[in-house]
């Protein structure tokens, strides 16, 4: 059972209520596939509502707080909120149940809270700095833990990059980060590698990651001993796995 703070639970009870909206747009979106203009539009369409609404709600909420999305300028000092409203557009836009808006909470440069939620599927992945990652439940909450496996032959790797092609047992290209570092925290996948990405598709998972017993890394990071999350955040590439499959990663894309 875990223990969800206020600040937390307005987090993830905001997401559900804006996402609600892009759930129904969703299951219209089908009805649309046959209209390449059409479709565009309407995921054009409610990307921009769900950004705006999203933003409207967490002001409401917590005004002393900054909500900030995509490659938006962050504040010095004030906390603030980094918003994805709709990470995996494309998926979206051809009516594949695979996206997400993901929202974390950043204080003092730190992440200190994260939200992950796939409207499609009503999958809510959570975590607070230091107090574990999960899957909500109906009832009980699921406590979410990396995969165990250190074989890059057994590994299932969220990646494009063809250098881990004959390493991993396959490479998956899923096309929303955010659920895939969601994946990694639950096992289902076994590291994640991703470049060139904005900061509000990573900040979230990338804590679901550490609290589920993870380790991040950036890309190009020479000294592995440590994570460097300020550094991953900052370059937008990302390493997300155990820690023995990540810095097996690391070497491979490294050598």
């Amino acid at each position: 059972m875990s223990y969800i703070s206020t600040n937390l639970n307005f987090l993830m009870t905001a997401v559900k209520k804006v996402a609600n909206s892009l759930s129904r747009d969703f299951n219209e979106i089908e009805q649309l596939q046959s209209s390449l203009r059409g479709h565009q539009e309407f995921a054009k369409a409610a990307y921009e509502r769900m950004s705006r609404d999203l933003r409207a709600e967490l002001q409401k909420g917590r005004p002393n707080y900054a909500v900030v999305a995509g490659a938006e300028n962050v504040p010095s000092q004030a906390p603030y909120f980094l918003v994805c409203p709709l990470d995996g557009l494309l998926n979206f836009m051809h009516g594949i149940p695979y996206f997400a808006v993901s929202v974390a909470v950043v204080e003092n440069g730190v992440v200190t809270a994260g939200v992950i939620y796939n409207p499609a599927t009503s999958d809510m992945y959570f975590a607070e700095k230091g107090k574990g990652s999960f899957k909500e439940g109906y009832r009980n909450h699921e406590r979410l833990r990396v995969s165990s496996r250190k074989d890059m032959a057994d590994a299932l790797v969220g990646a494009k990059d063809s250098a881990l092609q004959y390493s991993a047992a396959d490479i998956r290209i899923n096309g929303c980060l955010s659920l895939d570092l969601a994946y990694v925290a639950s096992g289902k996948l076994d590291a994640v590698v991703s470049a060139d990405n904005t900061p509000d598709t990573i900040a979230a998972g990338m804590l679901l990651v550490k609290e589920a017993g993870g380790s991040v890394y950036e890309l190009n990071q020479k000294d592995i001993r440590s994570d460097n999350l300020a550094a991953v955040l900052a370059s937008g590439s990302v390493i997300a796995a155990n820690a023995v499959l990540g810095q097996k990663v690391h070497g491979l894309l490294n050598k």
